[in-house]
């Protein structure tokens, strides 16, 4: 996600450290409006994102994500976005099945599924939702699995940045966004948490973590002049998977995601 080449030197420890496998866990975060403006109309939003992560690097990982928000406007008037998705990514991250469901005021809005998979120089997408066909995506987008541990792994060497393109299903199930992630300086042990996560926090352990944000492009957009991202995503990220402080900043307004949650889940060890 490393094409402006930026980069730093690793520190003598962390030269030494082998990547931590990923925690298999639920988090559960709050939240809350950091900023918006004048132009977005948003007098409050509350909401709650639960993120599942199970599975194992023997069989594979399965997410199960839900976004839960409401909003007010200006005019007293609320509007409840409901976003459920599931999804598998073999071992290899050679294929990657999704499923999302989107509900505004409890009526199903829009509905995702399919399965892609790498084939040489491109996503071979079979679309069961929202239409039936198959699609051939070129270039090779990493799935979600595979871009957290690219991820993990530039940080690990002590990059600054990662540029990479990544297919998750998202939208109309057939869209690729281009992402430039921005990877700061490593911190050790798990940082000082707030009144609201420290719970959370306290059950990560004494893992390293660094700042990242994310930006999201449209890579069908024609505009030519300065980018500017669909979306940006920040977040403390540690060493084995597990994120907080999110930050989600979406143009108009910006949201806070704080870690009120954490629960460790068994990994699926690989058989002998």
């Amino acid at each position: 996600m490393d094409s402006a080449g930026h980069e730093r030197h690793r520190t003598a420890g962390a030269a030494q450290a082998a990547p931590t496998e990923l925690l298999t866990h639920r988090a559960v975060y709050d939240l809350s409006l950091a900023e918006t403006s004048q132009a977005a109309g948003i007098s409050g939003v509350s909401g709650r994102m639960v993120y599942e992560f199970t599975g194992g690097p023997c069989e594979g990982y399965s997410v199960a994500f839900r976004f839960v928000i409401q909003v007010s406007d200006e005019r007293g008037q609320t509007r409840v976005t409901d976003l459920q998705t599931s999804s598998f990514e073999d071992p290899a991250s050679k294929a990657f099945q999704f499923l999302s469901k989107t509900y505004v005021n409890r009526k199903l809005s829009e509905e995702t599924r399919g399965r892609a998979e790498h084939a040489d120089d491109h996503i071979a997408l079979d679309l069961k939702k929202p239409d039936e066909r198959e699609v051939r995506l070129s270039g090779t987008a990493l799935f979600p699995t595979e871009h957290l541990r690219r991820l993990l792994e530039a940080a690990d060497k002590g990059e600054t940045i990662l540029v990479a393109d990544l297919f998750d299903g998202s939208e109309t199930g057939d869209k690729v966004y281009e992402t430039t992630s921005v990877i700061g300086a490593r911190r050790d042990g798990p940082g000082s948490p707030g009144e609201e996560d420290a719970g959370a926090v306290a059950k990560i352990g004494d893992h390293p973590h660094w700042p990242v944000t994310i930006a999201y492009f449209d890579s069908e957009s024609e505009d030519t002049g300065e980018r500017m991202p669909a979306y940006q995503l920040g977040f403390l990220l540690y060493d084995n998977g597990v994120s907080r402080r999110l930050k989600l900043d979406y143009g108009d307004f910006e949201l806070r995601g704080n870690l009120s949650d954490l629960t460790l889940i068994d990994p699926v060890t690989c058989k002998q």
